[in-house]
């Protein structure tokens, strides 16, 4: 199987989701990623989360973001943890961390830090809101992103309270930027022979995703509104709509499935109709086309609608997340994996790597035990010695 980053090797200090999951993309391509786990902390914090535990420091959630990688255990911060953790970094192309932005510098962590031990090592920083501003040390959350970078407030009904998201997005989207920031910086390492420091924060990632309504904001000073069904801000029809037995997603984001919509479902009229003439009119006239939408979708279930749209006018049944997970499309793309696990003798149901090489899936491979490759690593503990 061609892995487009075997050789690559990435020392991470890292706990919970949003660092462990970008390392994840990396290590499923191939990356060896040695996890540095303090045992006086119980390791990775995300071990002890639950509700679904698997036997003594791990549970269904650390595994979600740490498959494959490998762990050792050392205290970086007393000297025999130090001394083991740059025997790691001397052989590292990068080392990793999503540590609040004031640790890099207290764990010593910095490019400037480790330049002398590895010229080429990428030190890659993710934190809550960066480093070297007035927040550097305050830690972060996903939900206070979605806060303060104005997602909740695009989120929900009109007259609804604002809104989170339903899963801890910007964590998922911050960990893939950290994945193409480390990969980038590598490249650029090997070429120049020059490591770097590279930053990524949950506070930027989810400011740079609030992308277009920003910019037609910063510029025309655009207020973006809620609008009902989860309508899109310009496009007409995009949104929610009723089914016979539920809610479905109907999207004519041309006019070409506009007027396609309308000849399958054989109204040819609203094509006619001054208010459904256009995009601008069909957005200005929203709340006359919402019932005539439902009228039309109410005849057939979401399942009907899925079977007879399909590929001609984008449209899906809206699922919950078993049903999402039982889709038999999930099961044509092998989205769905599993792995052994010894505390599990069923094994563990999860989720594939949704990026394919060559047209095949990377493999997967259960989390590591805590310090579970520490002598493979670095050699037996000599006794009497504390790492």
């Amino acid at each position: 199987m061609n892995r487009p980053l075997d050789g690559v090797r990435i020392v991470a200090v890292e706990q919970y989701a949003a660092g462990p999951y970008g390392t994840q993309l990396l290590c499923e391509l191939g990356a060896q990623v040695i996890k540095i786990e303090a045992p006086s902390l119980g390791g990775d914090i995300s071990r002890g989360l639950g509700p679904y535990f698997l036997g003594e420091a791990d549970s269904q959630f650390f595994q979600t973001f740490s498959r494959g990688k490998q762990s050792v255990a050392l205290e970086l911060k007393t000297p025999q943890g130090r001394a083991d953790f740059e025997r790691l970094v001397a052989g590292a192309d990068a080392v990793v961390n999503n540590l609040r932005g004031d640790q890099p510098e207290k764990l010593r962590l910095r490019y400037e830090d480790l330049e002398a031990i590895n010229p080429t090592v990428v030190c890659a920083h993710l934190s809550a809101y960066g480093r070297g501003n007035s927040r550097e040390a305050w830690p972060g959350y996903d939900y206070l992103m979605q806060a303060e970078a104005g997602f909740m407030t695009l989120t929900g009904e009109p007259d609804g309270p604002p809104v989170r998201f339903g899963l801890s997005m910007v964590d998922f989207m911050t960990g893939s930027v950290f994945a193409l920031g480390i990969v980038s910086a590598i490249l650029g390492a090997r070429a120049s022979g020059t490591g770097c420091d590279v930053d990524v924060s949950l506070f930027d990632v989810a400011l740079h995703q609030t992308s277009y309504p920003a910019v037609w904001a910063m510029n025309e000073g655009h207020h973006a509104d809620r609008l009902p069904r989860g309508a899109h801000p310009s496009i007409s029809p995009s949104q929610r709509v009723r089914t016979q037995d539920g809610w479905g997603m109907l999207m004519c984001q041309t006019e070409r499935f506009w007027r396609l919509f309308c000849d399958l479902v054989d109204r040819p009229d609203l094509q006619a109709d001054p208010r459904f003439l256009d995009m601008p009119a069909r957005r200005a006239n929203l709340d006359a086309l919402t019932p005539i939408l439902d009228a039309i979708m109410a005849t057939r279930t979401g399942a009907a609608w899925m079977a007879y749209l399909g590929g001609r006018v984008p449209f899906s049944p809206i699922a919950d997340l078993a049903e999402a997970l039982d889709n038999p499309f999930v099961a044509e793309v092998a989205m769905r994996d599993h792995i052994d696990h010894p505390a599990r003798p069923q094994g563990l149901d999860m989720l594939a790597c949704p990026i394919r090489v060559d047209g095949q899936r990377m493999p997967a491979a259960r989390a590591p035990a805590l310090g579970e490759h520490t002598d493979t690593l670095l050699g037996p503990k000599a006794p009497g010695s504390a790492r």
